[in-house]
């Protein structure tokens, strides 16, 4: 039966929810159409269609998204909510079809009929209803979920419509099956289906209630653990060799007899063998065991490479590898030579100090090839946890052994070149100093017995060529460091980079592109131009970059024209190919100027020319310093002023001139940090340039430390700085005498075309820099006399200069950051 009414109602579609007749519901109501619907159904006569969307996840739903039948309810109570939403208890009457969609804007609008049931009871129904009733008394008390009360109330309803409409509210059953049931108009049909999902839910609280004993029988397991574990041992005994675990110890005892091991290791790992046979192969503390044993029986304890002592071959293969690099090729050999003497050797430790890109850990693997060794890296770049080194103990979940002993299992071989890669990178926290871990690794007089903490027995690393790399020392602990032997590797010079290019990046990058040597020809004036002002390094890894980058460009052409097209490449159409230079090529002044000297820094990539300009302003003797200078530097720049005025009557500066002036010294290229004392003798030079007003000689420049007695200090990388000033242009260096002994470390190339000028004192400097341009100014101080060399103008001092003959440690530098050390 159906029953119209009147006037078309609000509709307030709901998420995952079904409203039946005689059900009371809160409802929290959040949407705005659904607000407004609320609103309209209290300006009208409170009733409200209630109906389920298609899918909850749909926000704003439309007549296709919502279900035609629902019930027909009336808001009971309505709540305004302080955040916004309102709270509304909603009472459904009946069932209702939705006839027609009145309107969908502001809030939806239907037109309803009403769905009426009256159905006669009879005894079949009777004894459905009895059935249904049963049922769910069953369910209720499995369930555990509906309040008992709810059997005496469901027994009391009489009417068939209302007593599957009271039940199937308490049943937890899917949205779908919900609908299904409310669309359900005949009570008999209504009460069979429910009493079909009761039926299913009772089956379903069975089975849980089963598991539920189970697991509570499982719990008193634990106290069982010892008996079920005799058990299984007379199980394993009785299945004697078709018992796949007992088989397993076998092989382990096997293998372990097989196994050229040190007496300790032997008894220690039988010992845990021992141990696993009588324990539960499915316990945890049988897997902890078993990869103890795994990790002892798979290491090389005297398994070793055969070395290859031929010093020829060793020698070609590190020609063939690395251009260069002659020291490093030279104490290889050594290396060679003297195991081949004496038989064994203990590895030397080696440490690489270099910048980025001049073949350190390349150079690694040319060694291992050279002396026939497996060869392993580790790179300690960020490591910070002593774990790393020597391993985890066993009483951690998941512990492994340090990366030692993990890459001697990896090699196979008890004597590789193990190359320890960025060393200089390490950190330390709360975890342990790696470093500190590292003194007995790199110590050949302890490594024989090197303790991981995971195997907790001595390995012998004496046999292991380590090799180690970094950019600078400073960084590294001086403990550490006093363990290896420090080589140093320059930067290349322009020369060196071009022999590099032509004989090993080209035909690399050549054949990586698929290009034929016909196909691209690189002229030497390209490959200049590429390693000046499109690269800014020591190493060639950009070069290679770029080399690469004009390999792709030919490709594209050669693949467009035909495999015979040839790409010739200048330093006319370079830019063609890399666009516009990266980098300004490092050149001196053009002219001699006042106040502006040139100084020479060391840097991670090199090299640099260091511009210092200094000006004189009236004011009040105010010593002003910019550039984004270090301590040390400016420290130097104060040192260098206080010599200067000292030297004022000398310099025919008058008496008390820094009372009347402001001297400004600045850095340019202010972005970048600067630090190091070799910066004195040239703050000193630009100081006395601006205040006597005669010009630096533009073709020299100088590194040195300035004391307050005018002395000249040592300072190092003097090779990086020479090759500067060589590729800026420069024809005269200057550069502290007790540092002559490095001048055969510059190229034969370079110091032909330099001057190289030692000094011991500041006055030499300000002659060398000033006399060229400022000769008449210093006759006239001198009455006019011929000025033929500096003992005119210089005395040196009788007593020493205070410095040491050896190389000063490297200063501190930041990040990117220039040094002048």
């Amino acid at each position: 039966m159906k029953s119209e009414l009147d006037n078309p109602v609000p509709l307030l579609a709901l998420r995952e929810l079904v409203v039946f007749p005689q059900q009371v519901v809160p409802l929290f109501v959040g949407r705005e159409k659904s607000v407004r619907a609320i609103e309209e159904s209290q300006k009208q006569n409170k009733f409200i269609m209630l109906a389920a969307q298609r899918d909850a996840r749909t926000s704003n739903p439309g007549e296709k998204d919502i279900y035609t039948i629902g019930t027909l309810g009336e808001v009971v109570q309505l709540i305004r909510l302080a955040d916004g939403p309102i709270k509304v208890l909603v009472e459904g009457k009946g069932r209702a079809r939705i006839k027609k969609f009145v309107r969908d804007d502001e809030y939806m609008e239907v037109e309803v009929e009403e769905l009426l049931s009256p159905l006669e009871v009879d005894t079949e129904l009777k004894a459905l209803m009895r059935s249904v009733n049963t049922a769910f008394e069953q369910y209720v008390k499995l369930g555990k979920k509906v309040n008992p009360e709810m059997i005496m109330q469901v027994n009391a309803i009489e009417d068939p419509s209302r007593l599957a409409d009271a039940i199937v509210v308490q049943l937890n059953i899917k949205l779908e099956d919900k609908q299904d049931i409310l669309e359900t108009v005949d009570p008999r049909q209504r009460l069979e289906k429910i009493a079909g999902h009761m039926k299913s839910e009772i089956e379903i609280l069975q089975v849980e209630k089963r598991i539920r004993g189970r697991v509570k029988k499982q719990m008193e397991k634990t106290q069982k653990e010892y008996y079920l574990n005799e058990q299984m041992r007379a199980i394993q005994k009785e299945l004697g060799d078709k018992d796949d675990f007992k088989n397993e110890i076998q092989e382990l005892e096997e293998k372990l007899r097989e196994l050229d091991m040190p007496d300790e290791a032997r008894e220690k790992t039988a010992k845990e063998i021992r141990k696993l046979k009588m324990m539960s192969p499915m316990s945890a503390e049988a897997t902890v065991v078993r990869n103890y044993v795994d990790w002892m029986l798979c290491l090389p304890w005297n398994k070793k490479s055969e070395l290859q002592t031929d010093i020829d071959k060793a020698r070609e293969v590190l020609e063939a590898d690395h251009y260069g690099l002659e020291r490093v090729k030279e104490r290889i050999l050594e290396f060679l030579a003297v195991q081949k003497l004496v038989g064994k050797l203990k590895g030397p430790i080696l440490c690489l100090v270099g910048p980025p890109g001049v073949g350190k850990t390349s150079l690694g693997k040319s060694v291992g090839r050279a002396t026939g060794r497996e060869f392993v890296r580790v790179s300690l770049g960020g490591v910070r946890d002593e774990a790393e080194i020597r391993g985890h103990r066993r009483t951690y979940i998941g512990a492994l052994p340090g990366k030692i002993i993990q890459s001697l299992k990896k090699t196979g071989t008890g004597n590789p070149v193990f190359l320890l890669d960025e060393i200089d990178k390490m950190s330390t926290d709360f975890r342990g100093d790696p470093s500190s871990a590292l003194l007995e690794v790199l110590d050949p007089e302890q490594n024989d017995t090197f303790n991981d903490h995971y195997l907790d027995c001595d390995y012998d690393l004496s046999s292991v060529l380590f090799i180690t790399t970094a950019n600078m020392l400073h960084t590294i602990p001086q403990p550490l460091m006093d363990r290896m032997e420090v080589i140093r590797i320059s930067g290349y010079t322009e020369l060196e980079k071009i022999a590099i290019a032509r004989k090993y990046l080209i035909p690399k990058q050549l054949k990586e592109n698929g290009l034929e040597e016909k196909n691209l020809k690189i002229c030497d004036d390209a490959l200049i131009e590429v390693i000046r002002r499109y690269t800014k390094e020591s190493g060639v890894r950009n070069v290679e970059r770029s080399i690469a980058t004009l390999c792709r460009k030919a490709a594209v052409e050669v693949v467009q024209k035909g495999s015979e097209h040839a790409v010739e490449i200048n330093a006319t159409n370079l830019i063609n190919f890399l666009g516009q230079p990266k980098f300004r090529f490092g050149k001196g002044e053009e002219e001699h100027q006042v106040g502006m000297a040139t100084g020479l820094a060391w840097t991670e990539v090199g090299g640099e020319l260091l511009i210092i300009e200094t000006t004189v302003l009236p004011g009040k003797g105010r010593l002003q310093i910019t550039g984004k200078l270090g301590d040390v530097m400016q420290e130097s720049a104060r040192a260098a002023l206080s010599y200067v005025r000292s030297r004022g009557d000398m310099l025919g500066l008058p008496r008390g001139f820094y009372d009347k002036v402001d001297i400004h010294v600045h850095v340019p290229e202010g972005g970048i940090p600067k630090d190091g004392p070799s910066a004195g003798i040239t703050i000193a030079s630009s100081i006395v340039s601006a205040l006597t007003g005669i010009p630096i000689d533009k073709e020299i420049a100088m590194t040195g430390e300035i004391t307050l007695r005018g002395a000249v200090l040592p300072i190092g990388g003097l090779k990086e700085k020479a090759l500067a000033g060589h590729r800026g242009g420069i024809k005269k260096i200057l550069f502290p005498r007790d540092n002559e002994n490095d001048i055969d470390d510059i190229p034969a190339t370079v110091r032909k075309d330099l001057e190289l000028v030692p000094v011991s004192h500041v006055d030499q400097v300000i002659f060398e820099c000033l006399m060229c341009t400022g000769a008449k100014h210093f006759e006239k101080l001198l009455d006019g006399k011929q000025l033929r060399d500096e003992k005119f103008f210089y005395e040196a001092p009788k007593s020493g200069n205070g410095a040491g003959g050896e190389e000063p440690e490297e200063k501190g530098q930041s990040s990117s950051g220039v040094v002048t050390h």
